[in-house]
């Protein structure tokens, strides 16, 4: 009878080797799955980590490119305004020359008429005193004469008029 009894004995036995045979891989499975959370959870972890990390470096280059290309711009500009200046003064300073030229010899011209509208004045002057002379000595000299004539004529016509 001893057999009897020993043949569940030896199937339980049997079967509990199995099952913890086959309950090992499943062991290990959810072990492994357990343990590719816990590395998923890291790798998020280390990625969100890394893309911090490249985000804070590229602002901070972002923020010196900026900067370059500001300081680089106001020196452009200073440059720029100090040449406008510049430009500027010497046109500034090439206008007022030709000006003072154009007035310099606007008044030479201007002097150099008056002059000869002087000149014409004094001889048109001289001519026509020298013309208004002339016509006062006829005049003179014919009203003289007529004058003469007059007085001539009233002697002669008093010697001539019967007395009274």
């Amino acid at each position: 009878m001893r057999d009897k009894n020993q043949f569940p004995s030896l199937l339980l036995c049997a079967a509990l080797a199995c099952g913890a045979v086959a309950a090992q891989p499943f062991a290990q499975a959810q072990n492994t799955a357990g343990q590719d959370v816990k590395d998923a959870g890291k790798d998020t972890s280390n990625a969100a980590k890394s893309a911090a990390h490249a985000t804070a470096n590229g602002t901070k280059k972002a923020y010196s490119a900026t900067k370059n290309g500001t300081v680089k711009a106001a020196d452009a500009t200073k440059n720029g305004t100090v040449k406008a200046a510049d430009a500027t003064k010497k046109g500034t300073v090439k206008a007022a020359d030709a000006t003072k030229h154009g007035t310099v010899k606007a008044a030479d011209t201007t002097k150099n008429g008056t002059v000869k509208a002087a000149d014409a004045t004094k001889k048109t002057t001289v001519k026509a005193a020298s013309a208004t002379k002339k016509g006062t000595v006829k005049a003179y000299d014919k009203t003289k004469d007529t004058a003469k004539g007059a007085v001539n004529g009233a002697k002669n016509g008093a010697k001539d008029s019967p007395k009274q």
